[in-house]
């Protein structure tokens, strides 16, 4: 089997989605580690180095920001934050390039399925933070023959994935590639839903026992929430690491005007700013709306 490029018209258009992930922040212990692991086993280009911090991508686009301090604290495995950050290859045979590459580095995979929707392969980078890499199907087999959203949890076809890939490396994370979606741990899946979906506006696209995925333009998720590990978790306490902020990008102004009168009336403490604004979800987790 020969690698293929997707067309268009068989890939989801995120760009033109209303809503969509634009960077994640994470606080780490030890940067050089976790920012060494992100560029040796993901790929990814470190784009600045801000001392501190350090801001990394592919393609010339930043999407992965670390802020390191030693002094930070581990986030309990059953707290609210970040179950994994997702990061969406632009094509198939990307994944199977990149599975190739981490059989041979030895890599710990956590897990790999078949979600119907896209491929995927599971672990986590040296302070425990989980990581996606994923590829997506074509959009035109996402849903049912009443139009909704079918996921699944099936076996990865490892070997399909490699085929695909057959006579190629990888060689780092292409243009392209993004953060498709963040999934967090939550206390609550439907305190969780009413945030992000009845505050914010994205769509409830799919329900799980434990976990509700949230999507926009007709994407499969840009977020989830679960509470596999974290039912009942309390906000977060500050000094932890884990994830530190997720950046959603909106489409116009308008839209984010909108978002900064529906936190004024539900009573949120919302910080508005030129062409942003900051509000904290139930459990403490900063995110920032950008327009984009």
């Amino acid at each position: 089997m020969t690698a293929t490029t997707l067309a268009p018209a068989d890939r989801f258009d995120m760009a033109a989605a209303p809503m969509r992930i634009g960077r994640v922040r994470l606080a780490v212990r030890d940067l050089e580690r976790v920012s060494g692991f992100y560029r040796d086993a993901l790929g990814l280009v470190l784009a600045e180095d801000r001392g501190e911090t350090h801001l990394l991508g592919a393609g010339g686009t930043p999407f992965l920001e670390l802020h390191g301090d030693p002094a930070l604290q581990a986030t309990p495995r059953g707290g609210a934050g970040l179950f994994h950050t997702a990061f969406l290859l632009p094509a198939r045979a990307d994944l199977g390039r990149w599975l190739a590459f981490a059989a041979q580095a030895g890599l710990r995979v956590q897990g790999a399925s078949d979600h119907k929707v896209s491929e995927a392969v599971y672990l986590a980078d040296p302070e425990g933070n989980g990581i996606e890499i994923y590829a997506d199907r074509p959009p035109a087999g996402w849903t049912d023959s009443n139009g909704d959203i079918e996921m699944s949890t099936d076996p990865l076809d490892v070997e399909s994935l490699l085929a695909e890939a057959a006579g190629t490396r990888w060689a780092g994370a292409p243009a392209g590639t993004i953060v498709g979606h963040v999934h967090l741990q939550v206390g609550d899946t439907a305190e969780a839903e009413r945030f992000y979906a009845g505050l914010l506006g994205f769509d409830i696209a799919k329900r799980y026992p434990g976990a509700s995925f949230f999507g926009s333009g007709g994407y499969h998720h840009q977020l989830a929430g679960n509470i596999w590990n974290s039912r009942g978790a309390p906000p977060r306490k500050p000094g932890h690491a884990g994830l530190e902020m997720l950046e959603i990008v909106v489409g116009d102004g308008e839209r984010l005007e909108a978002l900064a009168e529906k936190a004024a009336a539900a009573g949120l403490e919302a910080v508005a700013g030129e062409g942003e604004l900051r509000l904290d979800d139930p459990w403490g987790t900063r995110v920032l709306i950008r327009a984009g």
